[in-house]
């Protein structure tokens, strides 16, 4: 329960545009607002992507890692409802999933390959693509390279 609380807190604090919507792993939805001084990690996956299942913890573990940065996912089939709360369960997915596809927010098309991972930076800018997998390290890798300095 401290975990959604800390999830649904991280998601208040941004700002900037406004309007999306975001799913909880217990079915609450948020308002999501993209915005300055966060880093955003956003994952596609779907329940029938293998390694998508298989990262899903790393996403999970870097979410807890860091404040300055903020993980959300996209469920490639777009799934809404109690499909999706049911899928983010089944795959102990925590954190929030968007219930819209925001690539074009950043002029990048939708994935074709999954699972895919886009880093952005907290002036909105696309950073980096990352197609397949990831572990814990490569993700922070990833973000050392991209800029990401932490909190």
């Amino acid at each position: 329960m401290q975990k959604l609380f800390l999830v649904a807190g991280l998601l208040w604090l941004l700002s900037g545009c406004s309007g999306e919507q975001a799913v909880l792993t217990n079915g609450d939805k948020v308002t999501v607002q993209f915005a300055d001084s966060q880093w955003l990690v956003v994952n596609y996956w779907a329940i029938w992507c293998a390694p998508c299942r298989e990262e899903i913890p790393q996403f999970n573990a870097l979410a807890k890692q860091s404040s300055a940065l903020t993980v959300l996912g996209v469920n490639y089939d777009g799934e809404q409802g109690e499909r999706l709360q049911a899928q983010m369960q089944q795959l102990k997915v925590g954190f929030a999933v968007l219930l819209q596809d925001p690539a074009q927010r950043w002029g990048v098309a939708r994935p074709q390959v999954l699972p895919t991972t886009l880093l952005i930076d907290p002036q909105g800018t696309l950073q980096a693509t990352l197609v397949g997998p990831q572990t814990l390290e490569s993700l922070q890798a990833a973000l050392a390279q991209a800029g990401f300095t932490g909190d």
